[in-house]
């Protein structure tokens, strides 16, 4: 004899436990974020410290040092093919202080030879022109 087809509403259906986020879970959740969060960070601290951004001027274009003369001012030592350019960087503007020979690195360090005229004191003298005028 044949049975009658079970309809739709007859079927049975499995019955699943009701779905609970545990504490171990949330953990787990929390402990997943700060690691991505602490890998972006450990990535920006070393492309700050590698100065990656630096060196898009290629061969041609280097920033050899720098010093923050204030809270969003810089003075700043850029080579430019055989010349160094120290140039005054503040918000919304670059200006070019001096124009110096470049010095060629010394054979036992990386320091270069100090020129004829001290930095700090043509930085001086430049200051004071400034003010007087």
């Amino acid at each position: 004899m044949a049975t009658a087809p079970l309809s739709f509403a007859e079927i049975p259906r499995p019955e699943y436990p009701a779905p609970t986020v545990g504490t171990g879970s949330i953990v787990q959740i929390m402990f997943s974020l700060s690691l991505v969060i602490a890998a972006i960070m450990a990535v920006a601290w070393l492309l700050k410290r590698t100065n990656l951004t630096r060196q898009v001027g290629g061969e041609h274009l280097k920033i050899v040092a720098g010093v923050a003369i204030g809270q969003r001012e810089r003075i700043v030592l850029v080579e430019v093919d055989d010349t160094w350019l120290v140039v005054g960087v503040g918000p919304g503007q670059i200006r070019t202080l001096h124009t110096l020979p470049r010095i060629e690195q010394t054979e036992h360090g990386t320091k270069p030879q100090a020129p004829e005229i001290p930095f700090q004191v043509w930085l001086k003298r430049f200051t004071e022109k400034k003010d007087e005028a």
